[in-house]
């Protein structure tokens, strides 16, 4: 069995966390099986939209238990080398040039919820629950850090990190770690609706343009993030989708992406 699936359909690549029984625990082989899908849905030209969902009562329950026993015996560096294949998958996702929707259908939890965290959209359900419980064991959210304090902001994410306390799909909602609470029988085609709304309306290149602009300005001082978006803003401008669409525009023309 596959501890991870990857099909296309409708334009729409899914990616299935298929480890139910393990609660989709982060194991290494899951880690690098993930990867390896989204590397595969990357090239895959018949999907313009990722999915990522999973299989079972769990959508990703955080690191798996049998792994955390055989760390206790890793030297730093193996634990160095074991950290930064997740860091890789975690900025593989955020970075990815197509738009990533998390459909989460359980809970998420720990490295569950960072990786929920690293998705463009997260769509849940109000039974799931999401929080980084690191702190709770002795650990640290190192990693999910980076890019939490990028999407809450400081106070926000250190009420989620330092707590360690898990919450409710509404008070995640509420706190912007995700995009929308849907109905069990409904997430699935909310979902779909919503992945088929940006395939409809929106240019691929422009998406791919925008993720990658977000997610380098932060680091820039203002003049430099400044100059980064006029020379994207210009190369944007020589696109042919952007040529297609003011073309579309001007002569009042519904557009096909």
């Amino acid at each position: 069995m596959n501890m991870v699936n990857y099909h296309a359909e409708d334009r729409i690549g899914f990616i299935t966390l298929n480890r139910p029984d393990k609660r989709n625990a982060l194991s290494p082989e899951l880690i690098k099986a993930l990867s390896e899908a989204f590397d595969r849905a990357t090239r895959d030209e018949q999907a313009k939209v990722i999915v990522l969902k999973a299989n079972g009562e769990a959508f990703c329950s955080g690191a798996d238990l049998a792994f955390l026993q055989q760390m206790q015996a890793f030297s730093e560096e193996e634990n160095y080398q074991d950290s930064s294949r997740l860091k890789e998958l975690f900025l593989k996702i955020y970075t990815l040039p197509k738009v990533v929707i998390a459909q989460v259908q359980g809970h998420a939890l720990a490295g569950g919820c960072g990786l929920a965290t690293v998705c463009d959209f997260t769509f849940a359900v109000p039974q799931a629950r999401f929080g980084y419980t690191e702190v709770k064991i002795g650990f640290v959210p190192a990693i999910v850090m980076v890019f939490l304090l990028r999407k809450l902001g400081e106070q926000k994410a250190k009420q989620l990190l330092l707590s360690g306390d898990v919450v409710q799909a509404d008070e995640a909602l509420r706190l912007g770690l995700i995009n929308r609470v849907v109905s069990a029988d409904q997430l699935e085609h909310e979902v779909r609706e919503f992945a088929r709304q940006l395939i409809r309306q929106n240019s691929a290149q422009s998406m791919m343009l925008t993720k990658q602009m977000m997610a380098a300005v932060q680091s820039k001082p203002l003049d430099e993030a400044l100059d980064y978006a006029a020379r994207l803003n210009a190369r944007a401008r020589s696109m042919e989708d952007c040529q297609r669409g003011i073309a579309a525009f001007l002569a009042k023309e519904k557009i096909v992406w």
